[in-house]
């Protein structure tokens, strides 16, 4: 087969971070999914973590763009041009020019066959030979280590940075799922808002990314903690610098937190009684970097009555279980991925 000789590939296209794993050598990127275009000339300037440092610091010709919100693809042409350089990022050794490599992206739980569509052609502009798709909870609970094929209930909450997916799954297939719109995005509007609300100060969505994953509470702390933040202020309109107490963005977070809750709680109360009780028994295992925030966990098994686990490594846990499913490709019956019939 001549397939023998061409490259696996698991890429996990998240909103916030694009990871790509290659069969046989692990995870090999991490960067934001991030790119910077020259509007005059339509020229990519740079991808990745270059293309994050210039969000807001960039003149009027240049803009930082996100081609991915809430888990989907937003601008279609960006997120092609953003794959093929991550794709010949990864591939140095040049086989990606003679044979085309075999992709398996992970989209989110409620995603539209449109949007499907547009991840699946994306990735053969960008230049793969054979496309498949599985759904990010499937993806994370591979990566947390979770035997899916058992006639056993696991319920996964993947918080990413575009979506939050909550499946309950069983048997190698989900049973219950949904998808919502609220994940770190929303985290970081809402600590901009309650930042101009409460301080009159105006912050950049990276200061607010930093305010998160330094001092981001969902669940009172043992011990305070701080961190100054400087930022523009609206009434005087010039440069200050204030700190901000872990407590302020516990009520900074309350209202998308309670909606990650809330929807936990829904997909509960949806799942059959079998599997509910072996929910019950093994808890609630949590992936995406957006488990981080400090005492997510605490709180849902607070507030839903259920042990909750944060999976070790948790913002690879997608890429990981991607990759681990791609692997194994031949051996499995994929009965949770979908394989998309492209042309030659």
């Amino acid at each position: 087969m001549i397939w023998a000789f061409g490259q696996d590939i698991g890429i996990d296209l998240g909103t916030a971070t694009t990871l790509v794993y290659i069969k046989g050598k692990g995870v090999v990127l991490r960067e934001p999914s991030v790119v910077a275009i020259d509007k005059n000339t339509n020229k990519i300037l740079a991808v990745g973590e270059e293309a994050r440092m210039m969000i807001g610091r960039t003149p009027g010709n240049i803009v930082a763009i996100r081609p991915l919100r809430d888990g989907v693809i937003s601008d279609y042409d960006v997120t092609e041009k953003m794959l093929k350089y991550f794709l010949n990022k990864v591939l140095v050794n040049r086989v990606f020019n003679l044979i085309k490599p075999r992709l398996m992206v992970c989209v989110p739980s409620g995603v539209t066959e449109v949007e499907r569509r547009a991840v699946i052609d994306a990735a053969i502009q960008a230049g793969a030979r054979k496309i498949y798709l599985i759904e990010e909870p499937i993806a994370a609970a591979i990566g947390a280590g979770i035997d899916i094929s058992k006639a056993c209930g696991s319920m996964v909450v993947d918080v990413g940075g575009g979506t939050t997916d909550i499946a309950v799954i069983s048997l190698g297939g989900i049973v219950v799922s949904t998808s919502i719109k609220v994940a770190g995005d929303k985290f970081d509007e809402a600590i901009v808002r309650y930042m101009r609300k409460k301080h009159n100060i105006m912050i950049g969505e990276r200061t607010a990314e930093e305010l998160k994953i330094n001092i981001g509470t969902a669940y009172p702390r043992v011990q305070e903690v701080t961190m100054d933040v400087r930022g523009r202020n609206l009434i005087t309109g010039l440069p200050k610098t204030i700190t901000v107490t872990s407590s302020e963005m516990m009520e900074a977070l309350e209202e998308p937190i309670s909606a990650v809750v809330e929807t936990v709680h829904t997909v509960l109360e949806r799942t059959p009684p079998e599997l509910a009780a072996d929910i019950g028994d093994r808890g609630i295992i949590m992936t995406g970097g957006g488990s981080l925030i400090y005492g997510l966990d605490k709180l849902i098994q607070k507030e839903i009555g259920i042990n909750v686990i944060i999976a070790e490594d948790a913002v690879s846990c997608v890429v990981m279980g991607t990759g681990k499913a791609i692997d194994n490709i031949e051996e499995i019956e994929f009965s949770y991925a979908s394989e998309a019939k492209l042309r030659r």
